[in-house]
């Protein structure tokens, strides 16, 4: 007992912390045998009840960061439940909700469902009544920071101190996997946290200042790139193989409801930012992330909802130049280097965009290796898809005929017309990230688990 506490708010602090073991080390356990046909999904109730479900406390009696850890917790068991009904019950996939009915809470037995949804209202934070991508990745793997230069520009803390990884199964893959998706948003954000000051009214963009957080947010998404390039040049027992990912992990994305909107990249919110601060020529675009909107938090939906509605980054950029896109594409090389030459800004900024492109490229080619190119082979084979996730697309339903249009879209950015003068001249890629500034040195990017 710690000092202060009484004896009821002891039990109310470990039963969560009992059900974060129960999760770490049985539920992939169980996991494990129902896969490999070594025990039966029923076993699976059958422990959740006795050993789970019947001793989870009252919501209204945990602190929110309590809920948010049983948020997480109670994710793996959800995913878990209806994974293994969908794939042992005839008809299961066309009514996934049928899986938590032998699953209640408490002595007051409270249908899973609805116990979960209580909970995620409880985080306070706009938390999806299912697992989501917050709770799964960020809140998941630990505090991971990003460091330019000796300095902490980005913070993104889980709501662990144990230094563990919550899986489904238990595997190093899968952990590496949450690990490098949620590096992934950390940079992100430190990308972003450099940027949105310039979307301020007023704000410089072609300044001293802007060139510089330009610049370091070009050293940033290189770094990103770098990650998902290293990733997939990896050996599979250092990474994951794509059967595991594709058969095993991305299963447990099943619905829980026919209508939801299971955990998925696609709601990385850093990354939607990033497109709407940069801007995306994809008509449509702007929908499709509305239609994410139930399953991201609250405070993401109202940022991302206001740069749908602001002009973006470049099309501030062209107004205080006096031009735009348009006047742009229809300019001769001779203006274009004239322009250039006025505003030496347009390098750093076009090379940014550049940057952002090439990121994208870097992510639609894990995709194609680790989802996309193998389905294709198993199609051509005759082995055809998996019946709760289909392999042929995103759990959001983003197909690779899609994301490759979304790469051709960043890639013809709003200073897209600068790029034959800048090839023949030799400015188009970004500079070594020591001399980026004047301020740097030869690696500047530091990312760190720190908990």
């Amino acid at each position: 007992m710690r000092t202060g506490e009484t004896s009821a708010e002891v039990m109310v602090r470990m039963v969560p912390e009992q059900v974060g073991d129960w999760v770490l080390h049985e539920l992939p356990r169980l996991n494990r045998a129902i896969l490999q046909d070594h025990a039966p999904p029923e076993l699976l109730v059958t422990e959740l009840r006795e050993h789970v479900l019947r001793h989870l406390p009252d919501v209204a009696r945990l602190t929110p960061a309590q809920a948010q850890q049983l948020v997480v917790h109670l994710g793996f068991v959800g995913a878990s439940a209806a994974r293994h009904y969908q794939e042992h019950t005839e008809g299961g996939t066309e009514h996934p909700e049928r899986a938590f009915a032998p699953l209640v809470v408490g002595g007051e037995r409270i249908p899973f469902r609805c116990y979960f949804a209580a909970l995620a209202e409880h985080t306070g934070t706009g938390h999806y009544d299912r697992d989501s991508y917050a709770s799964l990745v960020r809140w998941n793997v630990g505090t991971v920071q990003v460091r330019l230069d000796g300095e902490v520009v980005a913070e993104l803390p889980g709501v662990f101190d144990d230094g563990r990884i919550r899986t489904y199964t238990g595997t190093p893959g899968e952990e590496r996997f949450f690990l490098l998706v949620k590096q992934g948003e950390t940079l992100e954000m430190a990308v972003n946290c450099i940027l949105e000051p310039l979307g301020h009214e007023h704000a410089d963009l072609i300044g001293e200042n802007a060139r510089h957080r330009v610049r370091d947010a070009t050293v940033l998404l290189g770094e990103l790139r770098r990650l998902f390039i290293d990733f997939a040049a990896l050996p599979s027992d250092q990474t994951m193989a794509a059967e595991v990912f594709m058969d095993v992990f991305r299963q447990f994305a099943a619905h829980w409801t026919p209508d939801d909107i299971p955990p998925s990249g696609a709601l990385d919110p850093e990354a939607l930012k990033r497109d709407f601060l940069l801007g995306i020529a994809e008509p449509g675009y702007d929908q499709q992330a509305r239609r994410l909107f139930p399953a991201l938090l609250e405070r993401e939906r109202a940022d991302i909802g206001a740069l749908l509605c602001a002009p973006t980054l470049p099309q501030r950029l062209l107004a205080e130049i006096g031009t735009n896109e348009s006047a742009l594409r229809l300019s001769d090389d001779g203006d274009l280097r004239r322009l250039v030459a006025h505003h030496p800004a347009l390098i750093d900024w076009y090379r940014l965009l550049a940057m952002h492109a090439r990121v994208s490229g870097a992510h639609l080619m894990l995709s194609k290796k680790f989802l996309f190119k193998p389905q294709r082979q198993r199609d051509e084979a005759g082995l055809g898809d998996r019946l709760l996730v289909s392999n042929r697309a995103g759990t959001t339903g983003m197909t690779e005929t899609f994301l490759d249009r979304l790469t051709r879209a960043r890639q013809n950015h709003a200073l897209a017309a600068l790029r034959p003068v800048l090839i023949a001249e030799n400015l188009e890629r970004a500079p070594d990230p020591g001399v980026r500034s004047g301020r740097g040195t030869a690696a500047p990017v530091v990312l760190e688990l720190t908990g």
